[in-house]
């Protein structure tokens, strides 16, 4: 059953292939062997998901089953779910049992989806490793020494080994696409605004979008199906209707126009994902669709842009993880002074701690003018790029990632290098566009991804693009030898 498609496992319960408690057990038994090496779980909520399975198999046996009922997922750890531990991976909310469900599990829920566990992640989703994580780095399920990416690199990993399905994500500056690519699965990052962020622990609230992580652009077709929507408990919510992902799958390729970024190709891309990703992009062609060179000057600010931004916002958003509300409180403070910077210095982990003092120093008096408003201008500039550039191309694309996963421990001393591992996603979320990863081949036994930028609300073109080149090839079916 692990080896099918989350598409497929939807029509093999309807068809009465299987029960939904057999398809959840199987998964559990998958986890219980398998995660100790990967260590994408932080929880596994076993029995609760026995007890929905069971609930689903009863509604398919009274007719009121849907189309998702009965099917096992994960969610990021960074999702609130009643009753459930939400640690964001950090020490900090080691003890927070959240009292609600986000929006995205409660709409995920009510669409009949089975939760297995919540995923690993990098600490308050500050990193491009998973090795953030207070309980430890996820590994590479195509080599174990190797990193996933980040920072939802616990889903990745998890759906890649097939422990899971399907799992959430996010997504501030590639956090979906970059593990995708480097763990050879799909990953979809939705349009600023298009999955409510109700219930999802803040890093960068302008920059933060929830996403789904599965085998093939048909699976993210259906998880995005369930849980994008607007949300009036969410001010960033847009009422805009919910398409049906899955009818234009099948749409006509003749005609598309593929923007290739000259920037994306220049130095310090590796020569081994440059092949695949061109050899990726020759294909297309073969599908009907034009290719046209085009630039997105400003690119190479976004880096720098993002990292002052991100930062910032992540400043104000920590600020309410001081030791008297929830989280972690330090033992026997002396004074207030002292619960405060013990309970702080205790709960964050290296890097959200350097994230934290490079943002109040952006927003600090004689400061936010230089580095916070400077960066937001500039911002505007990237977004400028990808408007002029869609006045010409459908879609665009390039590589998700510079390299394929490098291993942990690599670049855990240089913070700059393990920011340039966003250097192709990070200007996708400054502009509040939505992108896809797909895998489109293999370096050294390690995935490649290729990433599909489109316009605002062009999920349902994106996914019927990444789909096309999915009938075509098996990159996204196939399997770690060690989990097969």
């Amino acid at each position: 059953m692990h080896k099918m498609t989350l598409a497929q496992l939807a029509r093999g319960l309807h068809d009465g292939e299987f029960s939904s408690l057999e398809l959840t057990e199987h998964f559990l038994k998958r986890i219980e062997q398998y995660d100790e090496q990967l260590n994408s779980f932080i929880t596994v909520t076993g029995e609760t998901a026995r007890e929905a399975a069971k609930a689903a198999d009863a509604r398919r046996a009274q007719g009121q089953a849907g189309l998702l009922t009965g099917l096992p997922l994960a969610h990021k750890d960074i999702f609130n779910t009643r009753g459930v531990k939400t640690s964001c991976g950090s020490r900090m909310l080691d003890n927070y049992i959240a009292p609600y469900d986000a929006t995205v599990v409660e709409k995920m829920r009510e669409a009949g989806f089975v939760m297995l566990g919540k995923t690993n992640m990098d600490e308050f989703a500050m990193g491009s490793s998973n090795e953030t994580s207070f309980y430890g780095p996820v590994r590479n399920p195509w080599h174990l020494e190797y990193v996933p990416g980040g920072s939802s690199g616990g889903s990745a990993a998890a759906v890649a080994a097939r422990l899971a399905p399907a799992a959430t994500g996010t997504d501030t500056g590639g956090s979906i696409r970059q593990p995708a690519a480097l763990c050879g699965v799909t990953g979809l990052k939705p349009t600023y605004g298009r999955v409510s962020r109700w219930g999802m622990i803040a890093f960068a609230s302008s920059l933060d979008q929830g996403g789904v992580f599965g085998a093939s652009a048909e699976d993210c077709a259906l998880l995005l199906g369930s849980m994008a929507g607007f949300d009036e408990r969410d001010s960033t919510s847009i009422d805009r209707t919910v398409e049906d992902y899955q009818s234009s799958l099948e749409n006509t390729l003749e005609g598309l126009r593929i923007g290739l970024p000259k920037e994306y190709f220049a130095a310090g891309l590796d020569a081994g994902v440059a092949e695949r990703v061109h050899a990726a992009i020759r294909h297309y062609e073969t599908l009907g669709a034009e290719i046209r060179d085009i630039s997105l000057p400003n690119s190479q600010l976004a880096a720098p842009v993002y990292y002052v931004v991100a930062p910032a916002e992540c400043s104000s958003n920590l600020s309410r993880f001081d030791g008297v509300r929830f989280g972690h409180r330090c033992e026997d403070p002396k004074d207030l002074v002292d619960m405060y910077m013990r309970s702080r210095g205790e709960g964050f982990g290296d890097e959200v701690k350097r994230r934290i003092m490079v943002g109040t120093y952006a927003l600090s008096a004689g400061y936010y003018d230089a580095y916070y408003l400077k960066a937001q201008q500039v911002r505007r500039l990237i977004s400028n790029d990808f408007a002029a550039a869609f006045d010409e191309v459908d879609v665009i694309m390039g590589p998700t990632a510079p390299s394929p996963a490098f291993k942990i421990g690599e670049k855990s001393d240089d913070p700059i290098e393990m920011y340039l591992s966003d250097i192709y996603t990070i200007a996708v979320n400054l502009a509040g566009l939505p992108g896809m990863s797909i895998p489109v081949g293999e370096v050294d036994g390690l995935p490649v991804g290729l990433q599909l930028i489109g316009n605002y609300w062009s999920e349902a073109r994106l996914l019927n693009i990444a789909h096309r080149y999915q009938q075509d090839t098996d990159w996204h079916l196939r399997m770690p030898d060690v989990f097969v």
